[in-house]
This record gives C-alpha cells, structure tokens and sequence, in this order.
C-alpha cells in the first residue's frame, strides 16, 4: 500500500470523512531514508518536475563545526542519543537532531541525511 500524504480519512473529532475523491500523484509520500553508520552510499531519487533528491544510506563521516568556526570531516564512530527515536540509538541511524560520538568530540547533526545527502553537525562540547 502506498504511503499518501493527503488529507486524513478522520475529523478532528474523530469521525470518519467520506472522500469525494481518491489517492493524487502530487500526495505520494516515501519510506524514510534510515541513514545508517556504515560505508558511503547515495541514492538519487527522482522527484517532481524531474529534480532529483540525494539519499544518503550510510555513511560515516561528519562535517563539524568547532566554537573557532572551523568546518573540518571527522569519522563517526556511533550514535550516542536520537530523540526521534529512541530504537535508532541500538541500530546506529542519523537523523537530524541525533547526538553522534567523532574523532573530534559529541556532535549534534543538523542536516537532514535523507534530505541533502550529507551529515553536518555542530560540536556540542
């Protein structure tokens, strides 16, 4: 079954909506991306008017920012905490928001792996 982004079947009230029409195209909606801690890899998806979308399935470098403001690329080596949630800690996935331990020290992601294809974070200690 495909995964729709459209309008709800339920009212906020919780009653159920008769839909005056079905599923659109422009509603499609996608599996998350579930970046994992491993060798590169990128998966271009096609997207609407012909674009395309970088998703990074794995990975295990991150480029970080220092308080001097110096970008600099430095190796994972795990997820630490991931307030999406709580299951991706033990499966090692990156999302944004996600706390990974690196070479250079605790580092909070705030891109969008599945989104921009890259890992950026900024060091938080």
């Amino acid at each position: 079954m495909a995964i729709c982004q459209g309008k709800s079947t339920r009212s906020p009230s919780g009653a159920r909506r008769v839909a005056n029409r079905g599923k659109r195209k422009s509603e499609l909606g996608r599996e998350s991306a579930e970046t994992r801690l491993g060798e590169k890899n990128l998966r271009k998806i096609r997207t609407r008017g012909g674009n395309e979308k970088h998703r990074l399935a794995g990975d295990n470098k991150i480029n970080v920012i220092g308080a001097d403001g110096k970008a600099q690329t430095v190796e994972i080596f795990g997820v630490i905490e991931n307030s999406a949630n709580p299951n991706y800690v033990r499966r090692n996935i990156i999302t944004k928001g996600a706390v990974v331990d690196t070479a250079a020290g605790k580092a909070k992601v705030t891109s969008r792996p599945g989104q921009d294809g890259v890992i950026n974070g900024v060091l938080i200690e």
